[in-house]
């Protein structure tokens, strides 16, 4: 038997909590509400959850300082959801760390496919490379650790991974010597390919190379290819 996926929505409206709980229930999973940062915090120390819909207008404590804050302690996919429309604030909630952006007013039915997109991301999916596998994943001068969340350079030096970049560089390295359109690239690290923000791929490889050292006007390891997307250009050893 199938044990139905545990979601916890953060919104500070009531109506919210009670509607958007009975109508993911109806759909088959088990839906618990918080209404603020402290108390998302307490029900994720007493039990597990698969997935968190947060809003970004919280009282006490901005949701993106709440998301930003639950990435150093949790990797539990993040779902956020508010009435900010503004492509800066989409790519600021991706770059943190969230999966995925609803805007309200949404349709329930929205939400729902994104939040079963983002579940069948994040439950684990075959690869090539399989950088989810424990056996770290060599690339240029570096390499890769899926399981610690960070790359280490050739001087053994490590430099962690935020968790937008993280899922960023785990697709490149599932698709080598592959352009990636940021459409693609999207739909690879966020579980969804509505309403895409080519802006916040951008920033997040911006990031990235930062991260490799790989100079963005000249880059050698993640090369802009005009009017079609990114690509990893480097040799990638796969685990045996």
């Amino acid at each position: 038997m199938t044990v139905p996926s545990r979601i916890l929505v953060v919104d500070d409206d009531a109506d919210i909590r009670t509607l958007l709980g009975e109508y993911l229930r109806r759909h088959g999973f088990q839906a618990e509400g918080a209404c603020d940062g402290a108390s998302m915090r307490e029900r994720l120390h007493r039990a597990e959850f698969d997935l968190v819909v947060l809003d970004l207008t919280l009282p006490l404590e901005d949701g993106l300082d709440v998301c930003r804050d639950l990435r150093t302690r949790s990797d539990v996919p993040v779902i956020m959801l508010t009435a900010r429309g503004a492509p800066i604030d989409r790519s600021v909630g991706l770059e943190i760390g969230a999966d995925d952006y609803v805007a309200k007013p949404f349709e329930p039915r929205e939400l729902l496919a994104r939040i079963r997109a983002v579940l069948r991301r994040t439950t684990g999916k075959a690869s090539a490379v399989r950088p989810e596998a424990t056996r770290h994943i060599r690339f240029a001068a570096w390499t890769f650790d899926p399981t610690a969340r960070h790359i280490v350079n050739a001087a053994g030096v490590i430099v962690a991974l935020s968790g937008s970049e993280f899922r960023l560089l785990r697709a490149f390295l599932e698709h080598p010597r592959q352009v990636l359109s940021r459409d693609r690239l999207l739909a690879l690290t966020s579980g969804s390919d509505v309403d895409a923000f080519d802006r916040s791929i951008d920033l997040q490889v911006s990031r990235l190379r930062q991260k490799l050292r790989d100079d963005a006007k000249a880059p050698l390891l993640i090369k802009t290819i005009r009017s079609e997307g990114y690509m990893l250009a480097c040799h990638v050893t796969e685990p045996a």
